[in-house]
């Protein structure tokens, strides 16, 4: 308690006591000893009134131990159980949860994962990818301000995300890497990576390009060998020796024919060769007939146009040129669609042409987009033109339904600059964007899109986009979603064919260990977003002709299923509608590979580097009551007092508005029942 907060409680004791004194012995007519308990009941009633107006605050200390936290995180990905460890890791987490005098010392909290963290009741270790710099990121927020050394039981070997031999900056904690797999090295040939395009073009030629891998100290031959189907398209004799571990190979393929095509590459294996899985890796291409031009069509330089660039041609299948208006005119029949960057009074011609033509069209406006011009130029929206800009950030409509939107809220995303004043539509438009000033939406359209005419237009208010593009990688690390986004914008815009009330968002093929999720959107006969429908996938196997039926469950505003694990091969599937005679057929591939199989050791290189990064010690799996030993010895963990301060005001004590008014009550009582009122 404060020295001023005394000095206040002493003087109003001494007020109370002299206005007691004053009403009941200088002034009161009263005689008896009466007098005195009607002094101290005042002294208290004027005391505990000046108390609480004073509010003094009291302060209460609780003191407690806190142990350290033992974090215990196992890597629960197929290569553990590929290599024969999962007895081992089994063994070794026992082992630290029985032990009572390390449960004495820590608080243990054990967490498995892969390409993710969960719970270590959900090991199995069946996890189709492992990404440890995730987990060991996540341990490091969750335990910032504790002391909580981390054990890493692990074969290091990650096949998803960044270098983790780097996160001991980052993390902040001791790590402490129990090896998971045999040091011992053996004689191997390995595919380490094989760079292909997706998309490729009919009647060309499309490079392959394969990195090879050798481990061992002798001189060895082998052949690298493409197929196609039972027929071998390209082979070539590769030597290696102790230097001489990697070489690349590039070669081109021809494209020949429309669709999805697999090849597999391989590495014939040496004759005492332990692990042949990492020998192989299949991949595919689809082949398509002609590729997507789109124009950007602009009078002034700005980021924007090489942010669309770049996340327009992020799909393979599309081609953009940045053209002035002038040069767009000579090349208009060679563009599928085009987008018109801040149309001014040099935009005149263009917009005549597009409109002539039935071009679709991509309109983006912003502080120099002469609008006089825009709004004479069509009848489809106009602009109330202020000559004044805002920043409007975007808002999502979740009940946009022309086409899938994933991965993408726009929270955080920065404000675009656009003209001040309303936008009004006179077509049916559908909004995907809306403008929001201060976190309030003002229902005006930010990004809006429209059919008329047999053709597709799209309306965007707003210049920075290239900042949206910023934003999605400071949020992910990546720029997939936002390129997903705009890809789908541009898809919509460039095609002429008549809506569906099924869409269903897929690829045509997939790797072993990609995630295989279908996205479907399902409109009654309005064309209005359906969230009541009842969907389910029928999924059919080429080569078996097995099949089986799946339910698509409601997320985000979308039908998902997750067909990730399924086995390899041919499929077509129907999405249908359980009650109505509604559907939409397709086919997808899996590609035959399991990244967690390509592993001959543990990466014990890695996990030292670590280690010591984060001033821990790895261990080998037959060491682990040594790791315990040392734990319990380590003066870093030991258990540390604390304690919590409370403060509290004397207002929130009850009792003493009881005494108060106990106090009053008594003394009206004796006055009143000795007739001195």
């Amino acid at each position: 308690m404060q020295t001023e907060t005394i000095i206040y409680i002493i003087i109003a004791g001494i007020a109370a006591l002299s206005l007691a004194l004053f009403q009941y012995i200088y002034k009161s007519k009263i005689k008896s000893n009466l007098r005195y308990l009607l002094t101290a009941l005042r002294v208290i009633s004027i005391f505990g009134i000046l108390l609480l107006l004073i509010n003094p605050k009291f302060e209460s200390f609780t003191y407690f131990d806190e142990k350290p936290t033992l974090v215990v995180a196992v890597d629960n990905s197929e290569s553990i159980s590929y290599l024969k460890q999962e007895e081992s890791a089994n063994k070794i987490l026992e082992a630290l949860k029985d032990n009572s005098e390390l449960n004495e010392r820590f608080n243990l909290q054990t967490y498995s994962f892969g390409k993710s963290v969960s719970g270590s009741d959900s090991l199995n270790y069946k996890e189709r990818q492992s990404n440890i710099s995730q987990a060991l990121k996540q341990f490091g927020e969750v335990y910032d301000n504790q002391t909580a050394p981390i054990l890493l039981l692990t074969d290091g070997n990650q096949t998803y995300g960044s270098d983790y031999s780097f996160m001991a900056n980052g993390v902040k904690q001791p790590i402490y890497p129990i090896i998971l797999g045999d040091s011992t090295l053996y004689s191997d040939l390995s595919i380490k990576q094989l760079n292909v395009n997706r998309y490729v073009f009919l009647n060309n030629k499309f490079p392959v390009e394969i990195i090879t891998n050798y481990s061992g100290t002798e001189s060895i031959t082998t052949e690298l060998k493409i197929w196609s189907g039972s027929a071998v398209i390209f082979r070539k004799a590769l030597q290696f020796d102790a230097s001489k571990t990697s070489q690349i190979v590039s070669t081109t393929l021809n494209a020949n024919s429309v669709g999805v095509k697999t090849y597999r590459v391989e590495l014939v294996p040496l004759a005492n060769e332990k692990n042949k899985i990492n020998n192989s890796k299949s991949f595919g291409v689809e082949v398509i007939d002609q590729k997507t031009n789109i124009a950007i069509v602009y009078d002034r330089l700005h980021p924007d146009l090489g942010a669309l660039k770049k996340s327009i041609e992020s799909n393979e299948q599309r081609s953009v040129s940045i053209l002035k208006p002038e040069n767009y005119l000579g090349e208009i029949n060679d563009f599928q669609l085009v987008i018109l960057y801040q149309p001014n009074n040099k935009f005149t011609k263009v917009l005549q042409e597009v409109k002539e033509k039935n071009i679709n069209t991509f309109t983006i406006s912003g502080s120099t987009t002469s609008w006089n011009i825009l709004n004479n130029s069509q009848n489809y929206f106009k602009q109330k033109i202020t000559n004044q800009t805002e920043d409007f950030q975007p808002v999502l409509n979740r009940n946009y339904n022309t086409f899938i939107i994933d991965n993408l809220d726009f929270n955080d995303y920065p404000p675009l600059e656009s003209e001040f004043g309303g936008l009004d539509f006179s077509v049916p438009n559908d909004v995907i964007l809306y403008k929001a000033v201060n976190g309030i939406n003002t229902e005006q359209p930010l990004l809006s899109t429209f059919e008329i005419n047999n053709t597709k237009h799209a309306l965007l208010s707003g210049e920075g986009i290239w900042r949206w593009r910023a934003q999605a990688y400071l949020d992910t690390e990546r720029f997939t979603d936002f390129d997903n986004f705009i890809g789908k914008l541009i898809q919509f815009l460039s095609s002429n064919k008549k809506r569906k009330r099924i869409n269903v968002d897929y690829k045509s093929f997939y790797n072993g260990n990609d995630d295989v999720i279908i996205t479907a959107q399902y409109f009654n006969k309005n064309y209005e977003f359906d969230a009541e429908a009842s969907l389910s996938i029928i999924i059919k196997n080429k080569e078996d002709n097995s099949t089986r039926e799946v339910p698509l469950l409601l997320n985000n505003g979308n039908y998902n299923v997750d067909l990730s694990g399924i086995a390899s091969g041919q499929y077509d599937f129907t999405v249908k509608h359980n009650s109505e005679a509604v559907a939409i057929s397709g086919s997808f591939q899996i590609l035959d590979y399991n990244v967690e199989q390509q592993f001959l050791n543990a990466d014990i290189d890695k996990l030292n580097a670590l280690a010591s990064n984060s001033k821990g010690k790895a261990y080998f799996s037959s060491e682990s009551s040594t790791l315990i030993v040392n734990l319990l010895s380590d003066n870093r963990y030991a258990t540390i007092q604390k304690s919590t301060k409370n403060i509290v005001p004397l207002i929130d004590w009850k009792y003493l508005l009881g005494l108060i008014a106990l106090s009053l009550f008594i003394e009206w009582f004796i006055r009143k029942y000795n007739g001195l009122i």
